[in-house]
């Protein structure tokens, strides 16, 4: 089946807990099998390049331990799209979302070049975020940072959740994001299509209790 999130908050669930769920689509006939993998902090490259996108970014000096079930075939990017680190923060990505023509022609997605120009960031790097928080929040915001500096190649929703808050990040063009809290009382489902259908930005610009935003949002 399709790319399908489950996610609910810890008012919402019966022992008080957040929960965070995704299946990965896979195509009739196809499977790609995973591995799991427990990376210590001396373990972690200070050096990171993309499969596919061929960006290379370096890497904080500071990683914490972590989890990822990458696949164990390379073809379709490292993918390691779940995981949860030692502060119990946990990712899952992506929902394959969608960008209209007017957004896009704003803000077009990051295309790798033959030229050797890095494409963006995607669904295979989601470890860029991981082994550097603490928080949901932080990695709301470290995953946002990267978007607005390397872009991405595709339109994505992203999950991110600790213990208290369970986040949810989408891709608005090659550089913006939003994201939004779901209330501790609440649950989402979510396919593959746009899920944040109401934004409030005083609060991004405000309190951010519920909402975040890359920057130049409102002028975007």
């Amino acid at each position: 089946m399709s790319c399908t999130t489950i996610l609910v908050g810890k008012q919402a669930s019966y022992d008080g807990s957040t929960i965070i769920a995704r299946d990965d689509d896979s195509g009739s006939g196809r499977y790609d099998p995973k591995r799991f993998i427990a990376v210590a902090p001396n373990n972690q490259p200070r050096h990171y390049r993309s499969v596919l996108s061929h960006v290379d970014i370096d890497l904080p000096d500071d990683p914490c331990r972590y989890s990822i079930v990458p696949n164990v075939l390379p073809n379709r990017g490292v993918l390691a799209e779940a995981g949860v680190n030692e502060h119990n923060v946990a990712m899952s990505a992506t929902e394959t979302i969608a960008v209209n023509e007017r957004v896009l022609a704003a803000d077009p997605m990051v295309e790798l070049q033959e030229d050797g120009t890095p494409g963006g960031i995607g669904e295979e790097d989601i470890i860029l975020v991981l082994p550097y928080v603490a928080t949901a929040r932080e990695g709301v915001a470290r995953f946002g940072a990267l978007l607005e500096q390397y872009g991405t190649y595709e339109a994505n929703g992203v999950i991110i959740s600790d213990v208290d808050e369970i986040w949810y990040v989408e891709t608005i063009g090659g550089h913006h994001w939003i994201a939004r809290r779901v209330p501790d009382d609440c649950y989402a489902t979510i396919p593959n299509q746009l899920g944040i259908d109401s934004f409030d930005l005083a609060d991004a610009f405000g309190e951010q209790r519920e909402h975040l935003c890359s920057a130049d949002l409102r002028e975007f």
